[in-house]
């Protein structure tokens, strides 16, 4: 029998705080391999010059709560068995991957493809885009982990790709901190523990995957979903990431290392070893095209 997959298109910058973001979606959109799957547009509040007020630790929260709903509405009418989904910030992965869990009986296995965990609040960097994982376990934010109607199984995620901080990344990363006032709720290698999550770094997966073989045959895992932050790559080697701002450097994370074919055969293997019904990819920053874009609407000509 024929699955029904639908793609999503979900330019949400809200989650960042970052509107370049909305762009990285529509492009990445444009970019992908055309086929049969309907494209869906998640409305999305465009930004229009007003800053995101502060809700209750979350800027911007009202907004992004409107449009996750928003985005669990077109899945509901359309009921996939598949799910792409175009992206945005992280955020934009809570609607299809909480459906997701619910079609498949709550035992979609997820692997998080990211130099980051996506499970904790930052306190004084008052981002959503650092909680999807977090609200997808049932913890993150209450408000928003209440609308994943199951909660994945801990033991069914596998965080792949984790940027370790080298000594100097340590450091500006935690003079930004301090200097910001910037503390997690907790420290996300504790809830990783507490929670029994397995992980690999980049770099052991530059040697083997048998670590994620393994997690799938161990764990039962028939139905996955992938999110990829295309920040688990490494910004000296793919530019369009927020880490590769030509302009104004990014010290509050460590970044990617992983390389683009590594990431492919990663991605290849995964679809060889199970049932993939979810694709998220998320934080498309094309500084080049952003810029160049930029440049254009200021030409008169172009513009009478």
């Amino acid at each position: 029998m024929t699955k029904k997959t639908i793609r999503l298109l979900m330019p949400q910058w809200q989650g960042g705080n970052n509107p370049n973001y909305s762009f990285g979606a529509e492009l990445l959109a444009w970019l992908a391999p055309d086929n049969d799957q309907p494209l869906i547009h998640v409305p999305v509040q465009a930004y229009d010059g007003t800053p995101l007020e502060n809700e209750n630790g979350m800027n911007g929260r009202t907004q992004l709560l409107e449009q996750l709903e928003a985005a669990q509405h077109i899945i509901d009418a359309h009921k996939p068995d598949r799910i792409v989904m175009f992206g945005g910030d992280c955020l934009v992965e809570q609607a299809p991957f909480a459906y997701l869990n619910e079609r498949y009986g709550g035992e979609l296995g997820l692997i998080w493809i990211d130099a980051h965990s996506d499970l904790v609040r930052y306190v004084g960097y008052d981002n959503g885009h650092t909680l999807p994982l977090g609200n997808l376990l049932g913890e993150g934010d209450e408000e928003f982990a209440k609308h994943v109607k199951i909660p994945l199984k801990p033991e069914n995620v596998f965080i792949a790709g984790l940027a370790t901080p080298t000594e100097q990344e340590i450091e500006v990363i935690s003079e930004a901190f301090q200097r910001l006032g910037i503390a997690p709720t907790e420290p996300d290698t504790e809830v990783i523990q507490r929670l029994g999550i397995k992980t690999a770094e980049a770099q052991e997966l530059t040697n083997s995957t048998e670590s994620i073989k393994e997690w799938i045959k161990e764990s039962g895992i028939k139905h996955l979903a992938i999110h990829l932050d295309l920040d688990v790559l490494d910004p000296k080697a793919f530019r369009s990431l927020l880490f590769a701002n030509p302009e104004a450097p990014y010290n509050y994370s460590p970044a990617g290392t992983m390389q683009m074919l590594q990431l492919l055969n990663l991605i290849r293997e995964l679809s060889e070893e199970t049932d993939v019904v979810g694709l998220g990819i998320t934080e498309h920053m094309p500084w080049d095209s952003i810029n160049l874009k930029n440049l254009l609407g200021e030409i008169p000509i172009l513009n009478n």
